[in-house]
């Protein structure tokens, strides 16, 4: 198959609700530079959040800067077109809401505190936005879904595609001239990602809810050796949000006491997984299917003249 067949096939199958989100995050960057006021509206800033309320939703679709438009846009569409078929358009779209929203509020929660610890008020007037806390959240769903599956060129797994990113956002904020305002929406949006998968978001196939697997637990954002610090703490919360007992690897997903926690089945984290990998390895597999769809169409002529001799 030719290579520019190849780059019409990466550009398409692109859903319709990520190109609705799409446009909306284009027209609300271009808003923003037509009418450098509707910031003061839009966007997250602490100080005027109280009569401002709505800036906790609207903030995340509002990129500042033309590199964060790019690059939310295009996350979008290729993320989406991996998750939304898995997950279904009403939980892709609930699951963007929800992390959203509470990304936007840990941040205001951060801002304020940060003022009152600091007392520098640019922390209650620096406008706050962009859609980067979503997308890192969405990159907590593909580690969920095919936490194996090797990106190229550089051979990347999907389940270390959150961590790098976040490590990234780190160092580079060292390097920055003004405060990297977007590093507490990547770390919340990754963490709020995370919980909502890990407990709360529901299948609609089975009613179960969460994922209680070993390998989607928290300790998996950090590398093998720092794992046996990270584990204890995070089972304190485990404990906290569903009752798992510390070390409890018995199979049967979270417990409240001895009873089992409707929905919380390992085995049906690892099933969504293999569907997530099946998917994925189906549209890989598109390419190679319409060239052999095209090469048979080809040869049915001759097929059908060789039985008619």
């Amino acid at each position: 198959m030719s290579s520019a067949t190849q780059s019409t096939n990466l550009l398409t199958g692109f859903t319709r609700l990520c190109k609705g989100l799409a446009v909306v995050l284009v027209f609300g960057h271009i808003a923003v530079q037509i009418s450098p006021t509707i910031l003061s509206y839009l966007a997250l800033i602490p100080a005027r959040t109280i009569p401002f309320g709505w800036n906790l939703i609207t903030a995340g679709y509002i990129e500042q800067t033309v590199h964060g438009v790019l690059s939310s846009t295009i996350g979008l569409l290729f993320i989406g077109k991996l998750l939304e078929p898995i997950w279904g358009s009403r939980e892709f779209l609930k699951f963007i809401f929800i992390v959203n929203f509470l990304t936007s509020v840990c941040v205001f929660i951060t801002a304020i505190s940060l003022y009152y610890v600091t007392m520098q008020e640019n922390y209650l007037y620096l406008p706050l936005s962009g859609f980067s806390g979503v997308l890192s959240g969405l990159l907590v769903g593909v580690k969920q879904i095919i936490p194996d599956q090797e990106f190229s060129p550089l051979k990347i797994k999907a389940k270390w595609l959150p961590s790098i990113m976040l490590l990234l956002a780190v160092v580079i904020s060292f390097f920055a001239s003004e405060p990297a305002a977007y590093l507490p929406i990547l770390i919340f949006g990754t963490y709020i990602g995370w919980i909502y998968l890990r407990y709360f978001q529901r299948k609609q196939e089975t009613g179960f809810k969460g994922d209680p697997s070993d390998e989607f637990s928290f300790s998996t954002f950090f590398p093998e050796f720092m794992r046996p610090v990270i584990d204890p703490i995070a089972s304190i919360f485990d404990r906290m949000l569903c009752g798992k007992p510390e070390g409890s690897n018995d199979g049967r997903g979270y417990t409240v006491g001895n009873a089992p926690l409707l929905g919380s089945d390992p085995i049906e984290a690892t099933r969504r997984r293999e569907r997530g990998a099946r998917a994925l390895e189906e549209r890989l597999a598109t390419e190679r299917v319409i060239g052999a769809g095209a090469k048979s169409k080809t040869d049915e002529p001759e097929r059908d003249a060789s039985e008619n001799v």
